[in-house]
């Protein structure tokens, strides 16, 4: 477990100019972060120039939780430069809330003004099938949790006070549409996890209006909305969520094994997007 952290944004600040050093790349104008199993899409994410490992850099722990790759790395996706987090970690492995966010916030003070959210999710929707790719359009922060409580945030990044009315981006959310028509769209319930949820908080979830299910994301998107950037969010459908198939099982190699499955041509999808920009 990490230590407290005592000033979170100039410790974004240090791994901004760190990144930078190591890249040689003054500015990521766009930043990805994958999810579980989102691996494979590295492949074909546009050139890598650099790669880094997480627990190289100030304030970044390495991932304890399978299925996060633990670097950051920069590429390039048509005109854009882009800075990669292939992973992240949890509230629930034991980090303080700032430093779940750390990577975002990193990726804001290295520039970046669009921040790409993936995730591996349960679905809650029965229409939706284990593959999916579904556009976050809005979400229930259930962790009990929030990035901007606690000590007031320096004058310079705004008051604690975040505006979520449009946190999923409704811009670039029409961008993503436009370059692949199929996508849905949903809300994601935040859980604290680790563990699975029951039945009984599926069908409250399912009541609340919840369309997807997962343990990040939310608290990441909040960060990045009160920096003034831009978030964009993806699910990945990798299981139903509990007691929506009779009998089924939940088991996080299913989750990795499902994300593996489809994650290659995710990786062309978020490539697409972001030239798309």
């Amino acid at each position: 477990m990490i230590d407290v952290v005592q000033d979170p944004y100039g410790a974004a600040r240090e791994a901004a100019e760190a990144i930078s050093r190591a890249t040689e790349v003054v500015h990521h104008d766009v930043a990805v972060v994958l999810g579980s199993g989102w691996g494979p899409a590295l492949e074909t994410l546009g050139e890598t120039t650099a790669a880094i490992a997480m627990a190289d850099l100030p304030g970044f722990p390495a991932p304890g939780v399978a299925g996060h790759r633990g670097q950051v790395r920069s590429h390039v996706v048509g005109a854009h430069r882009v800075l990669v987090l292939a992973g992240r970690v949890h509230l629930y492995e034991g980090h303080d809330v700032a430093v779940v966010v750390h990577g975002v916030r990193t990726a804001a003070a290295a520039g970046a003004r669009v921040v790409i959210l993936t995730n591996a999710a349960g679905g809650i929707d029965r229409a939706l099938r284990v593959g999916d790719a579904v556009l976050i359009a809005d979400h229930l922060n259930l962790t009990g949790a929030g990035p901007t409580a606690g000590a007031e945030p320096p004058a310079e990044f705004g008051a604690r006070f975040v505006d979520l009315s449009d946190l999923y981006s409704a811009r670039l959310r029409a961008v993503a549409r436009a370059v692949e028509p199929a996508l849905s769209e949903g809300v994601y319930a935040a859980l604290r996890g680790p563990h699975y949820e029951t039945p009984a908080e599926i069908r409250m979830l399912a009541t609340m209006g919840a369309d997807l299910v997962g343990m990040s994301t939310a608290l990441e998107a909040i960060a990045v909305r009160h920096l003034g950037a831009e978030v964009l969010g993806l699910s990945l459908v990798t299981n139903p969520a509990a007691g929506t198939v009779p009998d089924a099982a939940l088991d996080h190699a299913e989750v990795l094994a499902s994300g593996r499955a489809a994650a290659a041509g995710l990786g062309g999808l978020l490539a697409r997007i972001i030239e798309a920009l």
